[in-house]
């Protein structure tokens, strides 16, 4: 065999990190160049809207009643220890579905892109995007973020399916 599995597998591994923190990164770029300063912009019948944000907590704003002061410091260094455990998970994580190492790209990804932001910005990530109709709505997300939700789903629905294909089957009540 010319390449290793393992070899094929990490280099699969980096294109994945290289497009998706690529494309994170530019469309903040665009968001802040597009997007800051400007009213929302909906689309959709106000399904998706394109809002402009810098978000100084973590996912939905969790973290943000950290004293300011502190606040980057701390998020910036659980953002640090997640992206090497990820690191270290698909490096030394032994054998894992093509499912399992793609969950953790994606959200090795997610955490890699909002670090750049939060190391680039003072501690803040910049977010821009909403889905929701009418009154209920999302929080205002970015790319790495929509990277962490789908590595997370890639990480939970097959431990959802195998725990539902483990259950006991019921037979019929019989009448």
């Amino acid at each position: 065999m010319l390449y290793s599995k393992r070899a094929i597998r990490l280099t699969g591994v980096v294109l994945l990190l290289v497009c998706c923190v690529g494309c994170d990164q530019l469309t903040k770029r665009v968001a802040q160049a597009r997007l800051k300063g400007r009213p929302t912009s909906s689309f959709f019948g106000d399904l998706f809207r394109l809002q402009y944000a810098e978000n100084p907590g973590a996912f939905l704003g969790l973290g943000g009643q950290i004293p300011a002061s502190a606040r980057p410091l701390i998020l910036i260094g659980i953002n640090v220890v997640i992206t090497l455990g990820l690191l270290a998970a698909i490096v030394f994580g032994g054998r894992m579905t093509p499912a399992r190492l793609a969950g953790c790209a994606l959200l090795l990804s997610g955490a890699l892109g909002n670090l750049i932001d939060r190391m680039r910005f003072d501690g803040l990530v910049i977010d821009f995007m909403n889905l929701g109709i009418g009154p209920l709505r999302s929080g205002i997300f970015n790319v790495a973020d929509v990277a962490i939700m789908l590595g997370a789903g890639l990480l939970v629905l097959p431990m959802q399916a195998a725990t539902e294909d483990d259950s006991p089957k019921r037979e019929p009540a019989s009448a």
